[in-house]
């Protein structure tokens, strides 16, 4: 089994870890701080380096309870200490953009109570899908004034990871979908920006909305008779 060191704490950019297994390209470690992706955000990328050698590492994949990381060129051997460091600046931005993304889901189900239907990711842009019958300029420009109105606010955010029976008392983690968590998944990890939002989530965050900085929605669209299509877009 793979310790997800991402899982509590998104600021560990560097650590180090022993190979477990091999298989073709890719290692298992016991430990990692590489997000393998899911839930929209993308796996993040960097190197691997060990006694004699280093790689770099191009991908990365949860397979049961082992995460595995594609690595182009050598491969350390099982057993081998290895020291991983993550692709700092694109982890950093990735984790701006899903707070982003958590505080427009906060904000849409706030003030119309629109539940989120999809959602997708690069490092500094975005899209949510929520289910709307319209969608209009006005709307749009309320909905990013609002969302600016609140990263401003400095919200800290904050991970905890709780049982799963007790995670199902929480109402508000519904409209993530939480019931469709295989049976045998028995600890949700739940992503909180303080008095905003809520939700069952996987991925890496910033620990307070002031650090996402000012976003822009730059398109929107329809995607179905009640499925409309916000885009997302974060300064540098």
């Amino acid at each position: 089994m793979t310790e997800h060191l991402y899982s509590r704490d998104s600021y560990v950019r560097e650590f180090e870890a022993v190979v477990t297994a091999a298989d073709g390209q890719a290692v298992a470690l016991d430990r990692t701080a590489f997000y393998p992706g899911g839930g929209g955000q993308p796996n993040d990328v960097g190197t691997l380096a060990w006694e004699g050698g280093s790689a770099r590492v191009v991908k990365v994949k949860r397979h049961g309870p082992e995460v595995w990381h594609t690595l182009e060129g050598a491969l350390p051997p099982e057993g081998a200490a290895v020291r991983g460091v993550l692709d700092w600046e694109r982890r950093y931005r990735l984790m701006r953009t899903h707070t982003a993304l958590h505080v427009l889901c906060g904000v849409v189900w706030r003030d119309y109570g629109a539940s989120v239907t999809g959602g997708n990711m690069e490092p500094l842009k975005g899209r949510m899908d929520f289910e709307f019958e319209t969608m209009r300029k006005e709307l749009v420009v309320e909905i990013e004034a609002n969302v600016n109105r609140e990263i401003e606010k400095g919200h800290p955010v904050r991970i905890a990871i709780l049982p799963r029976e007790e995670a199902f008392q929480i109402p508000d983690l519904i409209r993530t979908k939480i019931n469709l968590l295989p049976p045998q998944i028995q600890e949700v990890r739940t992503v909180e920006i303080v008095d905003l939002d809520l939700q069952a989530d996987g991925g890496t965050h910033v620990a307070n909305t002031s650090e996402v900085g000012p976003v822009r929605v730059v398109d929107y669209k329809s995607k179905g008779a009640i499925n409309k299509r916000i885009y997302l877009e974060l300064g540098t």
